[in-house]
């Protein structure tokens, strides 16, 4: 990790998440929030969303995401997209505009484009930091999920605080806004060098994302296909509404004794009705960051 490196995900993060808390200070909704924070992630190439997501074993890039309003359960996916440039605004839009809660592949870009939602050419996701990490990946002949650390000299030349190779690439949002509603989004390109056409657990609601105004917005990053066996957002919500169990309390139990007992690595953030916050991880560390109205944005990267 280079000092320079942090302070670039620092800013990052306090500028995003400033963004989402300008619009709940001045009355916007949670689900605006959420759009607004994912959009901004997806267009910073730090991240493993939209511009800088991750490649495929066969070098090409498919994007997932996914949003759900508390206040109503509507809900919204997209997934296996290559063409969207921000995959949050086309999982709104589904949302929104289509009798379904998701689309995938080339009928989640038709809709898209139904949509007036802007398109790009594949390249627009490249960056050089993506494309070394492929190659990374293809010469161990592993799946690299982009928070543990490995070898930091050799694995990491660009000195990211968690390594780039080890970490979950997954991007997330959540809010409650001043009407009490809340709302969950969530983007990603994947794990570098998966197989194409594999979808993880960010598109698929309950597993990667989930709220519901009587409990809980929940948005996931981790080993995709343990979030999904666990059913790990709504099972926060669920220990929660029918076990009693505070948000703290549900979330340690999913993110550190439900997911490690079936090998699943990663953490979550989340958000309840009464405005509590959990931000637990089991991995190195989770890039994340907190920002209440009238409040100064904190951000972390470690425990």
């Amino acid at each position: 990790m280079t000092p320079e490196k942090e302070l670039e995900y620092r800013n990052a993060l306090t500028m995003i998440v400033t963004a989402g808390q300008v619009i709940l200070t001045h009355g916007g909704s949670a689900l605006d929030a959420v759009t607004e924070a994912v959009r901004l992630l997806e267009e910073n190439p730090l991240f493993n969303a939209g511009k800088g997501a991750v490649f495929t074993h066969n070098g090409t890039n498919e994007l997932d995401a996914s949003i759900m309003d508390g206040a109503t359960l509507n809900a919204g996916a997209i997934a296996g997209v290559s063409h969207i440039r921000n995959p949050i605004l086309a999982a709104r839009a589904v949302m929104e505009h289509s009798n379904h809660v998701m689309f995938i592949g080339e009928g989640a870009e038709t809709f898209a484009r139904s949509q007036n939602i802007e398109m790009v050419e594949p390249d627009f996701y490249y960056t050089d930091a993506r494309y070394e990490q492929l190659q990374r990946a293809l010469l161990d002949q592993g799946v690299m999920l982009d928070h543990d650390a490995a070898s930091l000299a050799v694995r990491n030349p660009q000195g990211d605080p968690i390594d780039p190779d080890k970490k979950f690439g997954t991007v997330g949002a959540v809010a409650i806004d001043n009407d009490g509603n809340l709302a969950a989004a969530t983007s990603t390109g994947g794990m570098t060098n998966k197989q194409a056409g594999r979808v993880g657990d960010s598109p698929i609601i309950g597993a990667g994302c989930y709220a519901n105004n009587r409990t809980v917005a929940v948005s996931a990053t981790g080993t995709g296909e343990m979030f999904m066996r666990a059913v790990a957002a709504y099972d926060v919500s669920a220990l929660m509404e029918y076990a009693g169990l505070s948000l703290e309390e549900a979330a340690n139990r999913v993110v550190m004794e439900k997911l490690p007992a079936i090998d699943g690595r990663g953490g979550l953030i989340a958000v309840d009705s009464q405005g509590n916050v959990a931000l637990p991880f089991n991995s190195e560390g989770m890039y994340r960051g907190v920002g209440r109205v009238g409040q100064p944005v904190e951000v972390d990267i470690y425990r």
